[in-house]
């Protein structure tokens, strides 16, 4: 039975705001934060007012401390200061993957796996075969990378009949695609290192692992050690980055209580919250009440793991702040008269890895492990569903933008890398929503996953 549309006034704006709540709960408002900027960009870079938009990152701030002073350019403090915040996030759902998630156990380990290591090393290839030497060769990481606010956001667009098996599997694939990447970055673009940098940082290291081994729970330390610890690696030549990576390993994943023990706790203190009722019906008046609720929220906090608190409250941070700022600080590149610059070796290079690399990895690398018998189709999940996941996998855009600036930093060879990803990520998402939506015409009602 159809519903009848309302047409009072106040229809439009309760369906604008059903709307807005269904992106921000699946997760595709990032998503689609992340296109705005990246568009915005665009849009200024190629106006009458481009140098301004140029100009604007160029702009250096400045950072005295009694030892040290940090002088970098504004685009440096997005992507070396800011984006540390995004790879401690990124950190933290590895972590939690690993102790809890769908790469705890080995056999539902084993299909993202499989899948995200045929997904780095396919398009690392081709773009190899495709630039084996030469300055251009340095961005073979690119195509490695995939966005998974951009791929979880396309699988939102189309809706609750998605099923919840590919959405965990295009996620679990992300992460260990990320944890691939940051590995890369470490190992192949570092600069120079420097010595005495590079001792302070292992020393801050350890400290946030006697914080760790000590049961601190309390989040403040390891944030003010984690802040030297960017500084030093900064200063050593590592990637300041890699501070977020460091700092999540070492937040705990204990809780002081366990859940048998909160329940008991928080039923009597209900309970003593209800008999400290003085009638009146406000909190303000019972001093019964008002310890009641202290209790319940000290409870509530030992059984939480500082882990998830922390990674629950910098999500919005960098998925709604940090992500779309890097976004429209990298974004913006002039297209107008770089028609030139589509037939560069490393454009050609980047397109080649994110539009055939990476489906052919994805897609043959999971067909091989469920061949083989080492994991099996989550439920509900067809083989035309994982093949436009695997196209889904191709939205490059953040990481690969960031392996950009790392690769090509003052080179000409920036500008074709960034309009090489814009133009694939753009296509495989195109590519993937459409197939996606193929699988899911084919599938049996019965199979319909609602509860996605």
């Amino acid at each position: 039975m159809s519903e009848t549309p309302d047409p009072s006034p106040q229809a439009a704006p309760r369906r604008a705001a059903r709307s807005f709540e269904y992106f921000a709960r699946t997760g595709s408002l990032s998503g689609l934060l992340l296109l705005i900027s990246a568009v915005l960009a665009l849009m200024w870079a190629n106006s009458p007012w481009h140098a301004s938009y140029f100009v604007l990152w160029e702009q250096r701030v400045s950072l005295h401390f009694p030892a040290l002073s940090l002088d970098l350019s504004l685009l440096s403090w997005i992507n070396d200061g800011l984006m540390a915040a995004f790879f401690l996030l990124v950190g933290l759902e590895i972590k939690r993957e690993l102790l809890v998630g769908e790469l705890a156990s080995r056999r539902r380990a084993a299909l993202p796996i499989g899948a995200a290591l045929g997904g780095m090393i396919v398009p690392a290839l081709i773009y190899w075969v495709l630039i084996p030497s030469g300055e251009a060769s340095a961005g073979w990481a690119m195509p490695m990378a995939t966005d998974i606010a951009f791929a979880l956001g396309v699988l939102a667009l189309l809706g609750p009949r998605v099923p919840l098996g590919l959405k965990v599997f295009l996620t679990a694939l992300a992460v260990v695609d990320d944890v691939g990447a940051v590995l890369v970055i470490a190992v192949f673009y570092t600069g120079g290192l420097e010595a005495v940098p590079l001792a302070i940082a292992a020393v801050i290291a350890s400290l946030l692992v006697l914080l760790n081994r000590r049961r601190v729970r309390q989040l403040a330390p390891y944030l003010l050690v984690g802040l030297g610890l960017w500084i030093a690696l900064h200063e050593s030549g590592l990637h300041a980055t890699l501070a977020g990576i460091v700092l999540a390993l070492a937040i705990p994943s204990r809780t002081r209580i366990d859940a048998v023990e909160f329940s008991t706790r928080a039923r009597g203190l209900i309970h003593e919250f209800d008999r400290a009722e003085t009638g009146d019906r406000l909190v303000i008046t019972s001093q019964g009440q008002q310890e009641a609720l202290y209790g319940l929220e000290t409870a509530a906090e030992q059984v939480q793991a500082p882990l998830l608190r922390l990674e629950h409250g910098m999500q919005p941070l960098v998925q709604y702040g940090i992500m779309p700022l890097f976004a429209f600080a990298n974004a913006g590149v002039r297209v107008v008269g770089t028609g030139g610059e589509l037939m560069r070796p490393v454009t050609l290079g980047v397109v080649a890895g994110l539009l055939l690399g990476k489906p052919l990895g994805i897609s043959l690398a999971s067909w091989f492990v469920v061949r083989r018998g080492w994991a099996a189709l989550p439920t509900r999940t067809t083989w035309t569903l994982i093949h436009g996941a695997s196209w889904l996998g191709g939205i490059g855009f953040t990481m690969s933008l960031f392996i950009a600036t790392l690769a090509f930093s003052g080179s000409t060879n920036l500008l074709a890398a960034k309009l090489g990803i814009l133009l694939a990520s753009t296509a495989a998402g195109v590519a993937g929503a459409l197939i996606v939506r193929k699988g899911l015409r084919a599938l049996p009602a019965a199979t319909v996953d609602v509860t996605s």
